[in-house]
């Protein structure tokens, strides 16, 4: 509780360098699936950095002026819809238990809001965000406005909270740090079941299957995000979902998945021979992917720039692709041909890394804010921070590719938390090396 306190205290001190005002931050609406059924719901993520109150139907008023003051909006207590939909708190017990200085029913707010934006400077709202909650914001706008012959101003300027929060949320505290490496665990442990459990004839449902149990067994409470798990050229689609593939004697198995922990994200890829035994191509091209975020790791500490990591990765990739003749010398030159024209994109097409934290691809900037100029800087590192780093190789049927490597599909992607001195690497525990993942399908 005191670090959610904490940081909407943080929060409302930034509001008040910016000269004051009233915040709003909804949690996520449910959405309904099909007839009388929701899809599982998942409360914002803005919303629970602050409050860590789950329930739908509820909204942070923060409101920074002569005295803070931290307000929350909630479902009432209703024991005949406790009956079916299970507890609430009701917001006497929720300003209790999350450290509320005010709660409201959500029936209140458009009570509430026109009085508590009377005369505030401004509005912290992320507009356009919430189409429902901007009709609102824009009702209770009005009802302040129509006071003015009484000498009541409404607020004149709008300032995205969005901004300020996402810089926050991007270097993590201990107790984040803490849940990811748990959630890492989890995901890591489940990489090495599926590992195990993989042989020629079952179907990438099977081993989706066995992730999802991992998964839940250990207690995250939902995968991170849709899991991939591709056989065979299937894994040279990037965004593949895991079908029904049946998975053959001689593909490699390509499994980008991770969980979910008390609302943060693991992410972890591994690439793996559904045999146990990688094939002499499979394994050139395995190497080449291993040493270059073996580089991509090294050059990911403070004061090294978000993009340094991909610069790495891309130059290793770009070698291995010469020297294996997946590019021709002859047709596109040397090296640094190669990098200035982008030619190893057409088999490396996507950036080495994301932020990772309570989104799996968490909100902050990639560059530096403030910056001026048609080309801002990349963002330096800085302790706390959580990003993955995550190369590859994809190589589909083309002519002049040599076909040996055709439908080889790799990608090998960790989890790095920034450290003072470097970056720790909280997903390591799912096996890597050529040796690691023998050894553990052998098993």
């Amino acid at each position: 509780m005191k670090s959610y306190a904490a940081r909407r205290a943080a929060l409302m001190a930034q509001m008040q360098a910016k000269g004051g005002g009233i915040a709003i931050i909804p949690t996520a609406p449910e959405v309904m699936r099909n007839r009388d059924a929701d899809y599982p719901y998942r409360h914002d993520s803005y919303f629970y950095y602050l409050s860590g109150f789950t329930e739908p139907e509820a909204v942070i008023v923060l409101v920074a002026g002569k005295t803070n003051q931290a307000i929350l909006f909630c479902r009432e207590k209703n024991l005949e819809r406790e009956i079916w939909d299970g507890y609430r708190y009701g917001p006497e017990a929720a300003r209790e238990s999350f450290g509320f200085d005010v709660a409201h029913p959500v029936a209140a707010l458009d009570t509430e809001m026109p009085r508590l934006m009377a005369d505030a400077p401004a509005l912290f709202y992320a507009l356009g965000s919430d189409s429902k909650l901007d009709a609102q914001v824009q009702n209770w706008l009005q009802a302040v406005r129509m006071q003015s012959r009484a000498g009541v101003a409404a607020p004149s300027v709008v300032h995205d909270v969005h901004v300020l929060l996402n810089e926050m949320r991007l270097i993590k505290d201990a107790d984040e740090i803490a849940i990811m490496k748990r959630a890492a665990a989890i995901s890591a442990e489940a990489h090495r079941r599926a590992m195990q459990i993989s042989r020629p004839g079952l179907r990438e449902y099977h081993l989706e299957a066995e992730l999802l149990h991992e998964f839940r067994r250990n207690g995250s409470q939902y995968p991170a995000y849709g899991s991939i798990v591709a056989t065979g050229a299937n894994a040279c689609v990037l965004h593949y979902r895991a079908s029904d593939a049946e998975i053959h004697d001689g593909d490699l198995v390509l499994i980008d998945a991770g969980c979910e922990l008390d609302s943060y994200a693991s992410d972890i890829t591994r690439t793996f021979p559904a045999n146990g035994k990688f094939t002499g191509p499979q394994q050139e091209l395995y190497e080449i992917v291993l040493a270059s975020q073996a580089a991509a790791v090294a050059e990911t500490r403070p004061g090294k720039r978000f993009m340094d990591g991909h610069d790495a990765a891309v130059k290793v990739l770009a070698q291995g692709m010469l020297d294996t003749g997946l590019l021709d010398k002859n047709k596109v030159g040397s090296l640094d041909d190669v990098i200035e024209k982008g030619a190893f994109r057409q088999f490396y097409m996507h950036r080495t890394g994301h932020w990772l934290g309570m989104d799996v691809h968490d909100v902050g900037e990639y560059r530096e804010i403030g910056a001026t100029g048609s080309e801002k800087p990349w963002r330096q590192l800085q302790s706390g921070m959580v990003l993955t780093i995550e190369p590859g190789i994809y190589v589909r049927p083309e002519a002049g590719v040599p076909e040996k490597y055709w439908n080889i599909g790799i990608r090998i992607e960790d989890d790095a938390v920034v450290t003072e001195n470097g970056c720790e690497l909280i997903t390591q525990d799912a096996p890597k090396t050529v040796a690691e993942i023998e050894s553990v399908m052998k098993r």
